[in-house]
């Protein structure tokens, strides 16, 4: 798997995950499509099931496990979050993925529960979404300035259709602890991903191999801290649900 701080984060936990079930981590990638993340993780020795409701992006994760050599450890399920209780490994998923999933859900308390509902007792959920104010940050960068202030006051970090979005919500932080909370998950960590790396052209890294390596390592130590990890791309949040509680 990559090195940034999101990745680093799964790993450990899913050598927790090894050291807790003693046998190979299950893992349960909701939206995952085309298999981003989960064809990495199943190189990494997890088993790993899919729901997307796209049969082309289905398709193109079972090609991409051919390729990579895991098509065993790889169930593709088309679906959504109402069909978690079907296909979830007996016992509940020692790794529950929703990356990219909570900015196009039709209801995000209900789908969380289901997110929740989905892991075995112990066991964590991973939610990555787009982080509505470094969504201001870029259009007021590349001189949209007007629809940056928009956006800023926009109750839930979109503008409508006619600006040209797909998304239906972006997150803060405090929002996206809320709706973890709310579920009766614990949040564990709450850090951004694209703090830095996302704001610096590839152009000025170019043939400095000293700068790119300070970039990741300045990427990895900002993740956590805010106030850089509160504009970061994307927020990246690690839930545990505990091994006494029952997710609402």
């Amino acid at each position: 798997m990559k090195s940034d701080a999101v990745h680093r984060v799964l790993e450990t936990e899913l050598i927790d995950a090894r050291r807790r079930r003693g046998g190979v981590p299950e893992v349960l990638d909701i939206g995952g499509g085309s298999g981003v993340w989960a064809v990495p993780l199943a190189v990494s020795g997890c088993s790993v099931t899919v729901v997307d409701p796209s049969p082309n992006a289905l398709a193109a994760l079972r090609r991409r496990a051919d390729e990579a050599g895991v098509s065993e450890r790889v169930v593709a399920v088309q679906g959504d979050t109402d069909a978690l209780r079907g296909v979830g490994p007996e016992g509940g998923a020692d790794l529950v993925l929703g990356h990219g999933l909570l900015e196009y859900v039709d209801d995000v308390s209900d789908s969380v529960r289901g997110l929740g509902a989905a892991v075995a007792p112990g066991g964590s959920v991973s939610v990555l979404v787009a982080n509505r104010y470094a969504a201001v940050l870029a259009r007021a960068l590349t001189g949209r300035v007007s629809e940056a202030l928009r956006l800023f006051n926009a109750p839930d970090g979109r503008l409508d259709r006619r600006a040209g979005e797909t998304v239906r919500r972006r997150f803060d932080t405090d929002s996206l602890r809320g709706v973890l909370g709310e579920a009766g998950l614990d949040v564990e960590l709450l850090q951004g991903q694209g703090v830095i790396s996302d704001l610096v052209p590839g152009s000025l890294l170019e043939g400095s191999s000293a700068n790119g390596d300070a970039l990741r390592e300045l990427e990895l130590v900002a993740a956590a801290h805010p106030p850089l990890r509160d504009v970061a791309t994307r927020l990246h949040a690690l839930a545990r649900v505990p091994a006494d509680h029952t997710v609402q």
